[in-house]
């Protein structure tokens, strides 16, 4: 299977092409993305399979674990396919306890830039986003001194193109006063809309939006409509979500995570779910 024959079609991040469905590396990790995973073996697998079933667009930090998932990702897919594209972000840390304090002073994040090259061993990498905000909702605030750290790493050449997560749509445009943004990454699914108005400015403008969270996170979504519209089209809630995402908007790109192969294939077929008008009527209900 070619990435351009995977159901969603595919979307640009500047001038990388990437599928619209994607995978997130963050389950990659053990319990709640802190240490090694039970099993290295199968997380390699899953990597590979995503790459195998077309995914060329995967979603990493090296928070997660810490290093954890990037060295997975390394040893399961270097040297990479010349079409797949690493997104990553950095903006915080783990600290021993699990926590996720912020990273945002500029040689934290110069540093961190640093790390996941080494990591990944890459020279350059493809998409880099700033996480600006707290786990799930942005924290006012201006962007520019972390912003410009980066925008000069990119000159340097060791960043192709720049994105922002869980940001406000005030710090999307002070960002972008400072060098283009290709893609904002923030918390939204179904049942959590609050960035609708944001996802229709970015379509606009051809700039993607990569909700995380799309399935609930660590709290799955619950939804009696959901489970309404999933009864009649003999599917599972969740893949009827992901469905919806797609429908939303075109800008739209995708990364559930799983450490599942079988899961993974599940959320690959969730693309290709049609969803009626008479559906997509009442799932637009769900707030």
């Amino acid at each position: 299977m070619t990435s351009t024959s995977l159901p969603g079609g595919t979307f640009s991040l500047g001038d990388l092409t990437v599928t619209r469905m994607g995978y997130g590396a963050m389950q990659l990790a053990g319990p709640h993305v802190f240490g090694p995973p039970a099993d290295r073996a199968a997380a390699v697998a899953v990597l590979r399979e995503a790459v195998g079933l077309g995914i060329n667009h995967i979603d990493t930090a090296d928070y997660y674990g810490p290093y954890v998932t990037n060295e997975i990702i390394r040893e399961a897919l270097h040297p990479y396919p010349d079409d797949l594209h690493i997104v990553t972000k950095v903006g915080a840390l783990r600290d021993a306890e699990g926590n996720w304090p912020p990273a945002l002073a500029p040689e934290q994040l110069r540093q961190a830039v640093h790390d996941n090259l080494n990591r990944l061993g890459l020279d350059v990498l493809d998409v880099v986003n700033l996480r600006v905000g707290g786990f799930d909702r942005p924290t006012p605030g201006s962007v520019e001194e972390p912003f410009t750290v980066l925008a000069e790493l990119q000159q340097q050449g060791l960043i192709k193109h720049l994105g922002l997560s869980t940001v406000n749509a005030e710090q999307v445009a002070e960002a972008q006063s400072i060098a283009p943004v290709v893609c904002v990454q923030n918390f939204y699914n179904i049942a959590n809309r609050d960035d609708d108005p944001l996802i229709d400015s970015l379509a606009a403008q051809g700039i993607a939006y990569v909700p995380y969270f799309p399935l609930g996170g660590f709290t799955p979504l619950q939804s009696e409509e959901l489970q309404a519209v999933a009864a009649r089209l003999e599917a599972t809630p969740l893949a009827v979500a992901l469905a919806w995402l797609l429908h939303r908007s075109p800008n739209i790109l995708l990364i559930p995570g799983t450490s599942s192969v079988a899961h993974l294939r599940e959320n690959v077929a969730a693309a290709a779910l049609a969803l009626p008008e008479d559906a997509l009527t009442e799932l637009n209900t769900i707030d």
